[in-house]
């Protein structure tokens, strides 16, 4: 039981990486607060868990539902122990088809809803606590019409290094996930024919050192460590979960 009595706020956790997380830590004894901005995704979502957790509905891209967010946690739990910022999104474009709208899609869920999140909990987050944020290795190397999101999670890894200074005299930890390619929902809403995703991943598995994709759980064990007190000095850092496909 690694987060006993731990509460944990997941955003985006009504699929994919953030629901196997709010699994895991449900599990190992965390009471779970756990956001969506589909209620019935979060309805769905909710039949699978098991122990002491609520859902929010809530929109990161909007600064009042990150507020809301926050408020409805502590109004139920008191404080925060754990804050995984792991709500995101990436649409592919090209370079040449990128629009003002494609951008500010990707960086108001990617870049501006983690900063406003941790923004509202930092006064309710207990001294100690943990900060999670799901990045990608997107940014270590070139991924051909993933532009914007491969800057948008650049951003938001130099704003970790830059937070975890900041909250460093309360002993607040600060960490980030970075997935290679990971099988989750992320790309079935790309908006893409249901055949090119499929050979897209194809691809990405050819050149993983492993073969293969990740899972959401391989990506939560890691999230669940660097939350507990198995990772009480590794602080700043960014793991990645790609099957070595950033290494080589």
């Amino acid at each position: 039981m690694k987060l006993q009595n731990k509460v944990a706020v997941i955003t985006g956790a009504n699929s994919g990486i953030g629901l196997a997380t709010a699994k895991l830590f449900l599990k190992e004894g965390a009471k779970v607060v756990i956001t969506g901005r589909r209620q019935k995704a979060l309805d769905d979502a909710a039949k699978d868990l098991k122990g002491d957790f609520i859902t929010v509905l809530g929109d990161v891209a909007n600064t009042e539902d990150n507020h809301k967010i926050i408020i409805e946690t502590v109004n139920k739990y008191g404080k925060i122990d754990v804050l995984f910022l792991n709500a995101g999104i990436a649409p592919p474009t090209s370079t040449t088809d990128i629009d003002e709208s494609h951008y500010n899609e990707i960086f108001d869920i990617n870049v501006k809803g983690p900063i406003l999140t941790v923004q509202k909990a930092l006064p309710h987050l207990n001294d100690g606590g943990s900060i999670l944020f799901t990045n990608s290795i997107v940014h270590q190397k070139g991924f051909d019409n993933l532009g914007v999101y491969s800057a948008s999670k650049g951003a938001l890894r130099a704003y970790a290094r830059v937070l975890t200074s900041e909250v460093k005299d309360r002993k607040i930890r600060v960490n980030s996930l970075a997935p290679g390619p990971i099988d989750t929902p992320l790309y079935g809403k790309m908006g893409l024919p249901e055949e090119q995703v499929e050979e897209m991943g194809k691809g990405f598995a050819a050149q993983v050192p492993l073969k293969r994709f990740g899972t959401s759980e391989e990506v939560a064990k890691t999230a669940l460590f660097l939350s507990s007190e198995d990772a009480s000095y590794i602080n700043g850092v960014e793991i990645e979960i790609d099957g070595g496909l950033s290494q080589v």
